[in-house]
């Protein structure tokens, strides 16, 4: 009996002890299932944050190449001189400089994936609006809309790449670059078949381009109500990886960029990489339509330029993050736009195919000017102010290039000397890209 007592004792605490050890057990279980739906969560967030920059990407230039490559028929349908052409040409660095210094502003306040979402849904109204404006004031502010959309967008790119992917600047800003690589070549190749196809009326072949910018703003949407657009601070944390402190964040806004000679220098530099590569979305096709190429070969030899930046900017990114200095790399760049200038001079008809895949090289300058941004300041707040004033600056620097080129083509009746000055403007674009690849942040410099 006692053994039977001590039997039963001992089978009453063993259900107890299971008792007390279920709740804990299933509790550990809601643990784990809560824990891997956030990991799930996060997961799924990432990726539509990647499609979003893709897709955001792949719009940042369509507006611009598309318009060049039409052109002419638009200088015809609303009866603009070269001089109001360019003018024209010049309408995105100068909406670039005005609205990107707005952008770290309006992320604070709204959070960066509100503003992208806002750009690209300016993007898409201003296309939409532009064709059938009416007349060339119309037609150049419905231009400034889509080109807010993009101003915003250009700036804040770097921050959403620094701040979600720190450990993967190079590769994520060579993605983005590529795609809007993608995006510009692709613009400036079909747009003229797409216009004949939709039969040969050159507002509809600039309004179909809405509809991709369209699509941009869906992936966007479920990060307009983060206010701060969640960053790669918690995924870094979870890795064992270093990430922002809170000084270091509320230090950054209150740093005096302009102190910094890196800054100065990057700001010119992607100025004058800036001048180069509108002067070429603007002009080049005309260039190569009046030294007797077909207007449709044209658009495809500015397509040719432009598609050189897919597979480069995403190799320029990732080998510029490996090297302590970008000044190499500047050099060669350069290199490529002084022989392509010059045999845009010589022979322009000749060799066109040669000197558009050698300015497609030049004009990756822009991807390599954007992984410069993310490695010349240490924290997410030091890179939106950076990327502010080199953008906004830059662009200010380029605004007068593409409306000099007009107003040379007008008055010189040729392209002798707008080849000129692009070619005189590369040289300093190498001297300060060199100082700008410089292995120092503007931190440190403006602290000094």
């Amino acid at each position: 009996m006692m053994g039977s007592m001590a039997c039963e004792e001992t089978t009453t605490e063993a259900t107890r002890t299971a008792d007390d050890t279920r709740p804990a057990a299933a509790s550990a279980r809601a643990t784990t299932a809560d824990g891997s739906r956030t990991s799930g969560t996060r997961a799924w967030r990432t990726r539509l944050l990647v499609l979003g920059i893709v897709l955001a990407a792949l719009n940042l230039r369509p507006a611009i190449t598309s318009l060049g490559a039409l052109l002419e028929e638009v200088r015809t349908g609303l009866g603009m001189s070269g001089s109001v052409a360019g003018v024209l040409t010049s309408v995105p660095p100068l909406c670039f400089a005005v609205f990107g210094v707005m952008a770290p502003r309006l992320a604070r306040r709204f959070g960066p994936g509100a503003v992208v979402c806002a750009g690209m849904a300016a993007i898409t109204a201003g296309l939409l609006i532009r064709p059938y404006a009416g007349s060339t004031p119309a037609f150049l502010a419905a231009t400034a809309l889509a080109l807010m959309g993009i101003a915003v967008s250009n700036v804040l790119m770097p921050v959403i790449v620094k701040r979600w992917f720190p450990d993967r600047v190079g590769s994520m800003t060579g993605l983005y670059s590529m795609a809007l690589a993608l995006g510009t070549s692709t613009a400036a190749a079909v747009t003229v078949p797409v216009t004949d196809a939709l039969g040969g009326n050159w507002r509809t072949g600039l309004a179909v381009w809405a509809a991709l910018a369209a699509a941009a703003v869906l992936p966007w949407l479920p990060f307009v109500r983060d206010r701060r657009a969640e960053s790669a601070e918690r995924p870094a944390r979870e890795r064992g990886e270093p990430r922002e402190t809170g000084h270091a964040r509320e230090a950054a806004p209150g740093l005096r960029i302009t102190r910094s000679r890196t800054a100065w220098a990057l700001a010119v530099f992607f100025g004058l990489q800036a001048t180069g590569a509108y002067i070429a979305m603007g002009w080049m096709a005309q260039i190569f339509r009046d030294a007797g190429v077909p207007a449709g070969a044209a658009g495809v030899l500015l397509a040719v330029t432009m598609v050189m930046g897919v597979p480069l900017a995403f190799v320029i990114p990732r080998v510029a993050t490996r090297l302590p200095r970008q000044g190499p790399i500047v050099l060669v760049l350069g290199a490529c736009g002084l022989i392509g200038y010059a045999g845009l001079y010589f022979a322009p008809a000749a060799g066109a195919w040669a000197w558009a895949v050698l300015l497609g090289v030049s004009n990756c300058a822009f991807p390599l000017a954007l992984t410069m941004v993310g490695m010349r300041a240490r924290t997410g707040a030091g890179v939106a102010q950076l990327s502010a004033f080199a953008q906004s600056t830059g662009y200010l620097i380029s605004i007068p290039g593409p409306l000099l080129v007009g107003v040379l083509y007008q008055h010189s009746g040729g392209w002798g000397l707008p080849i000129a000055l692009m070619t005189a403007l590369m040289i300093p674009q190498m001297v300060v890209g060199v100082l700008a690849g410089r292995d120092r942040t503007v931190e440190e410099e403006a602290a000094r």
